[in-house]
């Protein structure tokens, strides 16, 4: 080898692997990372049908891969040159503010969504509050520098004045769906915090009395007044470090009224369990589907368009909401490939899908958002 070459992938090296301990060291320092289940914890995930205990790690109902196909290395080259030229939008979305008054003016037997861009989204059904899966901040993870950044430079509205909140549900514990600064700032005007099984060390590492975590299995379901909330599978995976991977469930969410269905999927791949789903819980009024951030390399692990369509058809969902994009780049994709793509889809097989601007209210038996906006 000649030296010049030697001394290059020596020095690059080096280099490389320093900034991998300073990356290990400090998110291993950050609270960010979260908590660490006990002893007696792991022993609940042990009993509850989905956990691997001699791994330590929760499983999926079918073989699930976390990368198909391409090898990491080329994943990571295509990351870096092969990115959409429009893989961000010229310059912020449209948004329409959403004033803390507006959320209190509502009738028992109203059902209204607003969503925040990616899966962030306030449910308001029963005559209550529920967020779902609450990244409110403009930044992302322990290394902000290193993940993407929000296309708008503030949300429709901020954590600190959003109302009284009965239930904060989360999907799953990657940065983009559980925000430790959101959690923060939200932590004592929630009345309880729904999680799938592994998440309470989380939030209680961040402050959030143990007396307001529900920790939750597939089939789990609780009653609140007028709804109950139902845990529901998916088919994904979990992990905030490098060492924690698959350490916490992730899940779907089935919230029910007497008369009313709202379903959301969190992420995850395609699979038999929307019909499972849609057999036992549906129909839908309503579904929040992921659409968006999607690779060929993560085949197992998040839908493509057409498969968010045929999960919204599969659940029985009167109307689909397409949500997991218009906030952050994760993928290769221009920005708003997915919902051109999946609104090609919906005409395509007769689904009813609406399209808001972000802060954009929806209310059910009301005429639906449909603009084509992001054109």
């Amino acid at each position: 080898m000649p030296k010049p070459l030697k001394k290059f992938l020596v020095t690059t090296g080096g280099i490389l692997g320093t900034l991998l301990v300073a990356v290990v060291a400090f998110t291993g320092l950050s609270p960010q990372l979260g908590g660490t289940p006990t002893k007696a914890d792991r022993a609940i995930y042990a009993k509850s049908g989905h956990y691997n205990a001699q791994e330590g790690q929760f499983v999926n109902l079918i073989p699930t891969r976390q990368m198909t196909g391409s090898s990491l290395p080329a994943v990571m080259w295509k990351f870096l040159f092969h990115k959409s030229p429009q893989a961000a939008p010229p310059g912020p979305l449209p948004q329409q503010p959403l004033d803390s008054l507006a959320i209190t003016q509502k009738t028992p037997d109203m059902v209204r969504v607003t969503w925040f861009g990616h899966s962030a989204s306030l449910l308001e059904i029963a005559g209550q509050n529920i967020l779902l899966d609450p990244m409110l901040g403009v930044k992302m993870g322990p290394v902000s520098w290193a993940t993407p950044k929000r296309y708008n430079p503030a949300l429709a509205i901020t954590p600190e004045k959003l109302p009284y909140i009965a239930a904060v549900l989360i999907s799953h514990d990657h940065y983009d769906h559980l925000d430790y600064e959101t959690i923060r700032k939200i932590k004592d005007k929630v009345g309880r915090f729904y999680v799938p099984l592994g998440i309470g060390p989380h939030l209680r590492a961040w402050g959030v009395a143990p007396a307001h975590i529900t920790e939750m299995n597939w089939g789990d379901s609780v009653r609140l007044p007028g709804l109950t909330l139902r845990c529901t599978p998916s088919r994904h995976f979990s992990g905030r470090g490098l060492t924690n991977r698959n350490s916490t469930l992730w899940c779907s969410w089935v919230v029910q009224t007497p008369a009313k269905r709202v379903f959301y999927t969190g992420d995850g791949g395609y699979g038999p369990h929307f019909a499972a789903i849609g057999r036992q819980y549906g129909p839908f009024d309503l579904a929040l589907v992921e659409c968006g951030q999607y690779n060929e390399s993560w085949a197992d692990i998040h839908m493509v368009p057409e498969q968010s369509v045929q999960a919204a058809r599969d659940v029985r969902a009167a109307v689909m909401l397409p949500v997991h994009w218009g906030a952050f780049t994760e993928s290769l994709h221009a920005w708003n490939e997915p919902v051109t793509r999946a609104t090609a889809e919906a005409t395509r097989l007769g689904q009813v899908m609406t399209t808001p601007h972000l802060g954009e209210p929806v209310t059910l038996g009301a005429a639906l958002p449909q603009t084509r906006w992001w054109e």
